[in-house]
């Protein structure tokens, strides 16, 4: 037996492309619970899998590795402050606020919504806040809201001081916040979420899409939009706005908001359109995590000078220092400091493609698709095999019409992270 009925498997149950993740890390995971359960072989797994619900939860859950820290995306909350002041205005207090964090994984976003609204001043009793994730150990996790030091990044922490007690294993969220919230097991494409038509005001759905096939993108889409209240606001990944711009949602002008509400005007992506890849996150030198290095198909990029600006020393600094710090800047949401950083590194030291990579990000969550095109392939000038370029600079062209060049794009990139990981 080969990996094609484990991929079809999980399109089936949770409809995840295979390919946005990397087929390498859906057969590592596969190796990893064959080994858990003592299978000699595939064929062997695979029969267990067929005959116990818990086997097949524990595979997703081997495959889907959630990353989300306390405030992720910062300028999202201040966006989520103004949109409910605003909307519970409008309400004159007919009913509460309801938001929902999907997937909200072990539970730093939905928890950060709460913080957020009651920093505000916005009493407990003006909203409510459901948390829903396919994993039922995220879940429980998120109950136990104890959280470790990688929970809490950026530079402002202060909210750990108000909301937190320091315990054994980390810091504990008070319980005045865990009443905000209400956790479940469930899944996005659950039928029974129907009854659920029209109830949220905010929707947190970000970094999910892209796991999807195109199918299941569209299908998770119609369910989010049902979901919402017809002036309801969904929240998304930096780099997934292209997408839900082709799938009839326009952004609120909230700039580094990923705020979008409908667009009824707006026409529905083709059929044939391709899926379009992101990020989780930034990532920290010298690896980008998981990743889908492109292959050696020629583009056409834009000149980088043959002569780079002379490298200075600063107090000692070192290149990797250096893109660390960008990444922890660009991570916390802080745009523009990011971007001077990456300025002052181009002036101290030879081009690089990860600095490249950071300014077309920058450029791409700020809307400027020109100056971000020519970031990309300036660092794929540099590094033709840079996974992230590749990947954001194909949501970029199928966004303008080139679905063509898109689709050749993600190919190349799914075909050499299969090699590298070979």
């Amino acid at each position: 037996m080969n990996e094609q009925h484990f991929f079809r498997f999980l399109r089936e149950r949770i409809g995840l492309d295979v390919e946005s993740v990397g087929a390498s890390m859906v057969e590592r995971a596969l190796r990893q619970r064959c080994v858990a359960v003592n299978a000699a072989d595939l064929d062997g797994y695979w029969l267990r899998l067929q005959q116990s619900m818990e086997e097949q939860q524990a595979l997703i859950e081997a495959v889907i590795v959630p990353e989300t820290w306390f405030f992720r995306y910062p300028e999202s909350f201040t966006a989520l402050v103004s949109l409910a002041q605003k909307r519970l205005a409008e309400l004159a207090g007919a009913r509460p606020l309801r938001l929902l964090s999907l997937p909200c994984s072990t539970g730093e976003e939905p928890y950060s919504l709460a913080m957020a609204l009651l920093d505000a001043g916005i009493a407990p009793g003006a909203f409510l806040i459901d948390g829903m994730d396919i994993s039922p150990s995220s879940v429980a996790k998120a109950g136990q809201a104890i959280y470790g030091r990688n929970a809490f990044r950026g530079s402002d922490l202060s909210f750990r001081e108000r909301y937190f007690d320091a315990v054994d294993d980390g810091h504990q969220l008070h319980q005045r916040v865990r009443e905000q919230v209400s956790l479940q097991v469930g899944n996005v494409l659950d039928p029974a979420l129907a009854s659920r038509d029209g109830l949220y005001d905010f929707v947190f759905c970000r970094n999910l899409l892209i796991y999807f096939d195109l199918a299941t993108q569209q299908r998770v889409f119609e369910v989010l939009k049902r979901l919402l209240h017809a002036q309801g606001v969904l929240f998304i990944g930096p780099a997934e706005g292209s997408l839900l711009a082709r799938l009839g949602m326009r952004p609120v002008g909230i700039a580094q908001s990923f705020a979008y509400v409908r667009d009824e005007g707006s026409a529905a992506a083709p059929a044939g359109a391709p899926a379009l890849p992101t990020r989780r996150r930034l990532p920290a030198p010298p690896t980008p995590g998981y990743s889908l290095p492109g292959a050696a198909r020629p583009l056409r990029v834009l000149p980088v000078p043959a002569r780079p600006a002379p490298v200075r020393e600063h107090q000692g600094e070192q290149p990797g220092e250096m893109l660390a710090g960008i990444a922890r800047l660009a991570n916390a949401g802080a745009s523009e400091q990011a971007r001077a950083e990456c300025q002052r590194y181009l002036a101290q030291f030879p081009p690089s493609a990860q600095v490249y990579y950071w300014l077309g990000l920058l450029s791409d969550t700020e809307g400027d698709a020109q100056q971000a095109l020519s970031h990309y392939r300036k660092a794929l000038y540099l590094e033709p095999q840079h996974p992230e370029a590749l990947v954001h600079l194909a949501a970029l062209l199928a966004a303008q019409g080139d679905l063509a060049g898109a689709r050749r794009l993600q190919e190349r990139a799914a075909r050499a992270g299969r090699e590298s990981e070979r």
